[in-house]
């Protein structure tokens, strides 16, 4: 088990590290390379993966509240809470950062080219709503998680060595499951909807490509790399958050947590917010520019 535990530590401090690297990257780096609005989207992913990592259940952030002899019933609900939240932020931010790359590669003379300009303006209202909805939505983590006792188990779904879930009248156990369930769906839906579109204008554009040009000289644009990167976080991000999904949902409903679904949880829920900024990191030319330009400055140090 112990072994099981360094893998989650190790795949949680490569997590933190790349996504601060890639926040420290866009708040200190590229507002002098003129920021990109999809820039502003990342940002913002970037952050709550790093918060989403912190709180992933008996990672760091429990064991920061264990050293502060903090109440136990305290912290389990502010970490559950606040990844919950974050879990939350996490699939509303990928759908967003889906459509507008959607919008973003339309043609002048689609449907979605009206949206372009007011895209970009309302995006911080977006932020706004999502942040909203999500610390509101999940406030009934508050009443229904709280610190382990040794009294009445039976009443309990331990889900940490600290932190259980209470028993719940079933109709709103339900009721919440629903809406969680619809939420995702519609979301995922959306993501899926505009990744489909993507491909289809990457392989139509392909197709032009061929005719104008000679393939040996075809050369990647940068819009069609981002859009290949948004792609490729959307499939990994629908896999793993639906695999996370049937895990929690089917552990709620048969009110019953085993030990091992349950690490097996904690890692598919954090392979997506430590995927992303790797990701994003090796598809930047900006970033990897910096790189290359920092090397040989700290070859000379050395």
């Amino acid at each position: 088990m112990s072994s099981i535990k360094n893998v989650l530590y190790f795949q949680a401090g490569l997590g933190v590290l790349a996504n601060m690297f890639l926040l420290i990257f866009y708040i200190f780096i590229i507002p002098g390379h003129r920021p990109k609005p999809v820039d502003l989207i990342s940002c913002q992913l970037t952050f709550i993966h790093i918060i989403m990592i912190l709180t992933g259940w008996d990672i760091w952030l429990a064991d920061m509240f264990e050293l502060l002899n903090i109440d136990n019933d305290f912290k389990c609900k502010a970490t559950i809470y606040m990844n919950r939240v974050m879990r939350g932020l996490s699939i509303c931010v990928t759908c967003l950062l889906s459509v507008f790359q959607a919008v973003t590669i339309s043609p002048n003379t689609s449907l979605l080219a009206k949206f372009k300009h007011k895209f970009k303006k309302y995006i911080i209202y977006a932020f706004f709503y999502f942040w909203s909805f999500n610390l509101s939505f999940s406030s009934n983590q508050i009443f229904s998680v709280g610190a382990y006792t040794n009294m009445s188990e039976t009443n309990q779904m331990r889900v940490t060595k600290f932190c259980s879930h209470f028993p719940m009248n079933s109709i709103i156990r339900g009721l919440i499951l629903t809406l969680t369930t619809l939420r995702d769906v519609f979301l995922v839906g959306v993501m899926l909807s505009t990744s489909a579109y993507m491909v289809v204008f990457l392989f139509r554009h392909q197709r032009q490509c061929k005719h104008l040009h000679s393939i040996n000289h075809l050369r990647v644009s940068p819009e069609k790399r981002a859009t290949q990167t948004i792609l490729l976080l959307v499939i990994c991000f629908v896999f793993m958050y639906w695999m996370d999904f049937i895990i929690s949902s089917t552990s709620i409903l048969l009110w019953k947590y085993d030990p091992v679904i349950l690490t097996i949880q904690k890692f598919v829920m954090n392979v997506y917010p430590t995927i992303t900024p790797l990701v994003q990191i090796s598809s930047d030319n900006r970033i990897i520019n910096v790189l290359k330009n920092l090397w040989p400055k700290c070859q000379q140090a050395s």
